[in-house]
């Protein structure tokens, strides 16, 4: 296993490279040829969707497939590995993308493996879908998640789970973001001072005002994390901008900001304000039916000597989309370890084993 993570890790491929992540894609379809029927589908201005279906053990298959969730991009810019190079050590697998999100697709084929190797029967037709814009907001794949999401009983996402301990994730926050662009009037700052009106001026009292929009006790968070505006300095700013992150743990959390963003007005009446954007990822809420499969998890993992425990996270993954559509999601089955987007991102050798081990009950049990 850990020689195919290596593999997977040393194929670099960031998202914004389309032919670097179908060089992914090719060596994930390779490796599961022997024993997967495998399909690709365009992923427009970015790589290949690939999707996995396994011929595993047991009788015809029942209704309801099982889906486990990945993506073969990393935010890893290429030629990276010259500085971060895979490494063994410190009882720890490290190298870009080993945690997120490569060692949990090594995790699902070995545990698929396992199942056949085992002659284990399997009730239901298992498919793995690979995404390849997960990184960047999953605009390409949204569609192909969810219709093929909508024959599934069940969603496993082979994310990274939280901290050392693994806690799967049974709830996140949905995503988005709005930009907010002002248009002012120019002038000279020190001829015609009082003929414009700035643009950034105002935009700095937007950014107050939608910056009390974050409601920590509810778990809502606003954050104006770009700005920009201006020409010159000696230029009263004609034209200014922001994009704000929001993430909001419920539906109608969402519906609330987003009547709190259109409803922005001017402070200064000859400024202009226009705003785009709203939700990306709904919010995967900690629904009857994810609870229930996250304690069928549980247990499989206490028969091999693991106490799961679950947790909520304000990051999205495509499991988002899929809770949002009813269907019982469980994600942060993949790797453990920490330091995802960071230089120390590793995982913990010694989880390796009971990870799989608990893919391939769950996919067993269900």
């Amino acid at each position: 296993m850990i020689a195919l993570i290596r593999r997977f890790v040393e194929c670099e491929s960031p998202s914004d490279d389309p032919h670097a992540v179908n060089g992914f894609v090719d060596l994930i379809a390779s490796t599961v040829e022997p024993f997967a029927g495998v399909e690709t589908f365009a992923g427009g201005g970015f790589g290949q969707h690939l999707l996995c279906e396994f011929a595993l053990p047991g009788p015809a298959k029942r209704k309801g497939d099982i889906l486990a969730l990945g993506h073969s991009d990393t935010v890893w810019p290429m030629g990276t590995l010259a500085k971060m190079p895979f490494r063994n050590e410190k009882g720890r697998l490290w190298g870009p993308g080993v945690l997120d999100m490569k060692a949990g697709i090594a995790f699902f084929i070995f545990a698929m493996r396992a199942l056949r190797d085992l002659d284990i029967p399997v009730r239901s037709r298992v498919r793995m879908l690979i995404n390849s814009d997960e990184e960047v907001g999953s605009d390409s794949s949204r569609h192909l998640t969810q219709e093929t999401a909508r024959r599934a009983k069940a969603v496993l996402v082979l994310e990274p789970g939280t901290g050392l301990e693994g806690k799967l994730k049974t709830a996140r926050k949905g995503v988005g973001d709005y930009t907010i662009n002002v248009h002012g009037r120019a002038s000279h700052a020190g001829v015609d001072f009082t003929a414009g009106a700035s643009a950034i001026v105002e935009l700095a009292r937007q950014i107050e005002r939608v910056g009390g929009f974050t409601n920590l006790k509810r778990g809502i968070t606003v954050n104006p994390g770009l700005i920009s505006g201006g020409s010159r300095s000696n230029v009263v700013a004609a034209e200014a901008s922001a994009v704000v992150d929001i993430r909001v743990p419920r539906l109608r959390d969402a519906e609330v900001l987003d009547r709190k963003f259109r409803a922005l007005k001017p402070f200064d009446k000859r400024c202009k304000i226009e705003v785009s954007g709203g939700l990306n990822r709904p919010p995967m809420e900690r629904s009857v039916a994810i609870v229930q499969l996250f304690r069928t998890a549980q247990q499989l993992a206490r028969e091999l000597g693991v106490e799961l425990e679950e947790s909520m996270t304000g990051g999205g993954s495509d499991g988002n989309f899929t809770a949002a559509l009813g269907i019982p999601t469980l994600d942060g089955l993949g790797g453990v370890g920490e330091g995802a987007h960071a230089s120390h991102e590793s995982i913990l050798v010694n989880r390796m084993a009971d990870r799989t081990g608990l893919l391939a009950k769950l996919v067993a049990a269900l």
